[in-house]
This record gives structure tokens, C-alpha cells and sequence, in this order.
């Protein structure tokens, strides 16, 4: 796991060339079905495996977000090169900048916490970038 991506201090997560957004959603922790649902929709043209993979990743980090720091919560697709192969980059943004995720930790119980340890075994990489009052995990999975 990354604080920041390596040699870009300050820089947006995971940067690569020709950045664009797939999706950029306000989070409604009540209805994580219809925010997989607009992933889905964002990615039509990829994989559906590989969809499947993006999905988990954007529940896991949003569900963390809605169980362990406050408003305001946004998740974002990005679509970008990283060393000339694409990729797709989730963005997990919430309002508590003091709360980072940590590996096989909880406080929720010791049945919890290893959503991360799948993230992590999933994506090329993932980091947090903590920016005054707001925080963004983020992840980057290589398109197959």
C-alpha cells in the first residue's frame, strides 16, 4: 500500500496519462446494489470478470467508508494508462481524513477486516491520499 503514489507527491491517486472519469457518484450507504449497478453500467465494454473484480473493490472500500468515516462520500471510476496498459482506478472519497484502512484490522468485531487483504490481492496497488478535511482510498486494477 502506497500513502502516495511513488514520485508524485500531492498528486491525484494512482495518476497516469489521459485520466477519465467512468463514473462520479454521491454514495447512498442504503443502496450499495444500485451504486454496483451503475458500475456495471460504466464498464459495458470490459471483461465481465474483470467487472466483477472492479465491483467487489468499489463495495469493499465504500463500505468501508459507510461504516467507518463520515459525510461527505463519493465513489469515482477512472479510466487512464498506467506504463501504457489501461486500467481502471476506484476512488473511495469521505470526510474523515483520520480514518485510514488498515489490513486485517477491525473495530468492528474480529469476524471483520479482511476486506482489505481481498483489495489488496486483487489490484496492481492501492493507497490512501488524505487532502484537509477529505480522504480518498483508492485502488487500480489493470484491464485484462
Amino acid at each position: 500500500m502506497l500513502a502516495e503514489p511513488p514520485n508524485t507527491p500531492g498528486s491525484d491517486p494512482a495518476p497516469g496519462t489521459g485520466a477519465v472519469a467512468a463514473l462520479d457518484v454521491a454514495v447512498d450507504c442504503s443502496d450499495l446494489a444500485g451504486m454496483r449497478r451503475g458500475v456495471r453500467e460504466a464498464l459495458t465494454d470490459l471483461d465481465g470478470l474483470f467487472v466483477q473484480d472492479v465491483e467487489l473493490i468499489c463495495t469493499e472500500l465504500v463500505a468501508n467508508a459507510c461504516d467507518h468515516a463520515g459525510s461527505p462520500r463519493r465513489l469515482v471510476l477512472l479510466r487512464q494508462d498506467f506504463d501504457g496498459l489501461p486500467e481502471v482506478v476506484v476512488q473511495s472519497h469521505d470526510g474523515s481524513p483520520e480514518a485510514a484502512p488498515r489490513l486485517g484490522v477491525s473495530a468492528l468485531g474480529p469476524h471483520r477486516g479482511h476486506g482489505m487483504k481481498m483489495v489488496e490481492s486483487l489490484c496492481r496497488d492501492w493507497g490512501v491520499r488524505v487532502d484537509g478535511a477529505t480522504k480518498v482510498v483508492w485502488a487500480a486494477l489493470r484491464v485484462p
